[in-house]
C-alpha cells in the first residue's frame, strides 16, 4: 500500500490460553502482576476489541484467524506502562526456533489468514504479530509510533514471550521492519524471510514535511474503500471482483480502531523506515520470496537486494502478485518451512 500512493518448557502467556489481561498492572518486587481484565468475549467468538465491521467479512480464513487474536501486555520504554499488544500466539510449541510473521505497511496479522493454519500443520511454532501502530492493539494513550518505538516494542514482546532466536518473516514494508530489527537485535533473529521486500524507499519522504492538517487529510483518504480496493487490485494477480471486495474489508479492518488515524500520522511525520544503509550489516541467512507478477515492488529491486545481502537466496512464486502468502499460501509456507528447518551454510 505504501509503495502504491512456545508452550512446552516455556511459560505460557495467560492470553495464549484464552485468559484475558489488561494494561492495569501493579509493580511488585518480583516483577509485574496483572490485576484486572481488559479483553472480554465478543459476538460470534470474535474478541471484543476487534471492530464490529469484522462481521461484514466473508473470508472464512480471516474470520477464523480473527477469533484467535489475543492481546498480551508488553512493557514500553523503562516505565511501568504496558501496551496490550495484539497477535496470534501459537497453540503448540515445536522443537525448531519459532517463525514470527510481520505484515505490510498499514496492515495487520490477518494478512496471514491463509498461511498461518498451514504453518501450524507443518509443525512450526508461529507467531503472527501486529507491528506497533497498526493491527488491533490497545493504543488509547497513543505512544510514539516511529521506527525506534516499533523496534523496541517488537523486542520487548520477543523478550517477554518468545525468548528464542526466530525466523523473522517480513512482507513488503515488513521487510524493512525485519532488517531494522535483525541489525539492532541480532541475538533475537536466526534467519530472515523477506517477501516482495520494500527496502529501498528513503522513509516517507516529503510526507514527513506535511502540515498536520494535510497529513490527517491524506490519512483519511488512505482509509477509504475505493483507495483500498485499488491497492488490492494492484496487489493481487487476477482475483475475482467479489474476492477483491471482501479482501478489501479484511485489509482495512484495523483502520476502524479509534487510534488508527493518529498512529498513522505519527508514523508518517516521523520519517518512516530507511534501511538502505543497514542491508549490508545483516548477518543472518536470508530467503527472498517474490511474486512473479508483483506490480508494486519491482523484482529488479529484489535482485539488487539479493546481491547486496551478505548471505541470501531468492525464490520466485509463479502466478502471484505482491502478497504471495495470501494468493499462494501453500507454496510460500513450504518455502518458509524448508528454509526454517534447513541447516545449510
Amino acid at each position: 500500500m505504501m509503495a502504491a500512493l512456545k508452550l512446552g518448557s516455556h511459560p505460557v502467556p495467560p492470553a495464549a490460553l484464552g485468559v484475558t489481561v489488561t494494561k492495569k498492572c501493579e509493580r511488585l518486587s518480583g516483577g509485574v502482576k496483572v490485576v484486572s481484565d481488559g479483553g472480554g468475549g465478543g459476538v460470534n467468538g470474535f474478541p471484543s476489541f476487534i471492530p464490529k465491521e469484522v462481521e461484514k467479512i466473508k473470508d472464512p480464513f480471516a474470520r477464523n484467524l480473527a477469533r484467535r487474536i489475543k492481546r498480551l501486555p508488553v512493557q514500553i520504554e523503562c516505565s511501568e506502562s504496558f501496551i496490550m499488544s495484539s497477535c496470534v500466539p501459537p497453540l503448540v510449541q515445536g522443537d525448531a526456533n519459532p517463525v514470527v510473521l510481520l505484515h505490510c505497511f498499514d496492515s495487520s496479522c490477518l494478512e496471514w489468514r491463509r498461511a498461518y493454519p498451514l504453518l501450524e500443520e507443518s509443525g512450526l511454532e508461529a507467531w503472527a504479530l501486529d507491528v506497533l501502530g497498526w493491527g488491533f492493539s490497545d493504543l488509547g494513550s497513543l505512544p510514539p509510533c516511529n521506527v525506534a518505538s516499533k523496534r523496541y516494542h517488537l523486542y520487548q514482546l520477543w523478550k517477554s514471550y518468545i525468548k528464542r532466536p526466530v525466523v523473522l518473516v517480513g512482507p513488503s514494508l515488513g521487510a524493512s521492519v525485519a532488517i531494522d530489527f535483525a541489525v539492532n537485535y541480532p541475538e533475537a533473529v536466526e534467519k530472515l524471510v523477506l517477501i516482495n521486500p520494500s527496502v529501498y524507499a528513503e522513509g516517507t519522504g516529503n510526507l514527513a514535511k506535511l502540515p498536520k492538517l494535510v497529513a490527517y487529510a491524506g490519512v483519511s483518504l488512505l482509509k477509504t474503500f475505493p483507495l483500498r480496493l485499488y491497492a488490492n487490485l494492484l496487489a493481487f494477480d487476477g482475483i475475482s471482483l467479489s474476492k477483491s471486495l471482501d479482501w478489501t474489508n479484511v485489509g482495512r479492518l484495523h483502520c476502524h480502531m479509534p487510534w488508527w488515524k493518529d498512529a498513522t500520522v505519527n508514523f508518517m511525520v516521523s520519517g518512516g523506515y530507511n534501511v538502505v544503509s543497514q542491508i549490508k550489516q545483516v548477518k543472518q541467512k536470508t530467503l527472498i520470496i517474490c511474486g512473479e507478477n508483483d506490480k508494486i515492488v519491482s523484482n529488479q529491486l529484489a535482485m539488487r537486494l539479493l546481491f547486496e545481502l551478505p548471505v541470501a537466496r531468492m525464490q520466485l512464486v509463479p502466478d502471484s502478485g505482491h502478497l504471495p502468502h495470501v494468493e499462494k499460501p501453500r507454496r510460500v509456507v513450504k518455502l518458509i518451512a524448508d528454509f526454517a528447518r534447513s541447516n545449510d551454510n
